[in-house]
């Protein structure tokens, strides 16, 4: 059942010992341990794959494994993934804010993540079997571009990559695009747009974790920034697309449900962010274990209903009413 706190629903309830990984559990010298795609194992084990920044600025990949998903986290001794300069010189300024996803059909998890460079970030692809050998794809989108990930399973014929590419177009929106092979990529189409003015998701919004799949539709925890005087906002909020026409919003939330409110998420080495790269699901398929980064400095753990968070969308959201192509697009 939802907890109120203050009046006010909280879908979303921290767990009482986070911080739950920081750089201080890590086992050679970095700066900075957040942003970290999550899946479960084949036995049961939580895996994080956590975006990781050394005392150079750069980022790479290094995996952390539990039991439980909280607690007894074994940590890989050495990087698990680390820029590619000389094969990928789009990654030379690091790789970073990796998401997973399970894929049935190919036995393998997909990693999306973001490599960054001269000409600034995009979406990179990488496949894996047991987060111990990787074949990289290289870039999928080009830059600027980020906030990606790949749905589990085909529409039709193709995989669906959902993105945030940065246009000229009023702001940076959330994109879906098809692929028949994984490497050429295409049927681009808007599908959430950042709002104007002063809206907690106004001018910027991108992808958090993957999509979860429900009977209802793709539910999609996305983030807003809000530009204040003192610098962003980083917040959460709801959408829900079409399962099989996913570049269709059924319904999108009209205020947030997720901000930073602890210490760890409003002070760092970038305050006031809480930015979700992954979750699991428990094996009741409804309790959400939303793994995601503190002020991009810690990692922390929130718990939620998938149930709830469908009724709420349901009673707090409503249908996109503009038309893109009647915009101007």
């Amino acid at each position: 059942m939802p907890v109120f706190e203050n009046g006010h629903i909280v879908l979303f309830e921290r767990y009482e010992g986070n911080p739950i990984l920081t750089a201080a559990h890590w086992p050679y010298p970095v700066n900075s341990v957040f942003n970290c795609g999550a899946t479960l194992l084949a036995d049961g084990t939580t895996l994080l794959l956590c975006r990781v920044e050394d005392r150079s600025g750069i980022s790479h990949l290094c995996a952390a494994r539990s039991r439980d998903g909280v607690t007894g986290w074994q940590i890989d001794p050495a990087p698990t993934l680390l820029p590619d300069v000389h094969r990928h010189p789009e990654e030379i300024w690091g790789i970073e804010d990796p998401r997973l996803t399970y894929v049935p059909e190919l036995n393998k998890y997909a990693v999306v993540y973001t490599s960054y460079s001269r000409g600034g970030p995009g979406v990179s692809l990488a496949l894996t079997e047991d987060f111990r050998h990787f074949e990289r794809y290289g870039v999928i989108m080009p830059p600027e571009d980020k906030d990606a990930a790949l749905l589990p399973r085909r529409i039709g014929a193709h995989w669906a990559l959902i993105h945030r590419p940065v246009t000229t177009w009023q702001g940076a929106h959330i994109w879906i695009s098809y692929s028949p092979d994984l490497r050429h990529w295409g049927s681009h189409k808007l599908i959430l747009r950042a709002r104007q003015g002063g809206w907690w998701d106004a001018n910027k919004i991108g992808l958090s974790p993957p999509p979860i799949e429900t009977p209802q539709g793709w539910l999609i925890i996305y983030h807003g920034v809000r530009h204040t005087a003192s610098g962003a906002l980083y917040r959460l909020g709801l959408a829900l697309f079409d399962r099989q026409t996913p570049e269709r919003c059924l319904r999108r939330g009209k205020t947030w449900v997720f901000g930073p409110e602890a210490p760890y998420e409003r002070q760092g080495d970038v305050a006031n962010v809480v930015f979700p790269c992954g979750y699991t699901l428990a094996p009741d398929g409804d309790t959400l274990n939303l793994y995601y980064g503190g002020a991009d400095t810690c990692i922390a753990l929130a718990r939620a209903s998938v149930r709830d968070l469908l009724e709420w969308l349901e009673q707090n959201g409503e249908p996109e009413k503009e038309n893109f192509l009647s915009a101007g697009f």
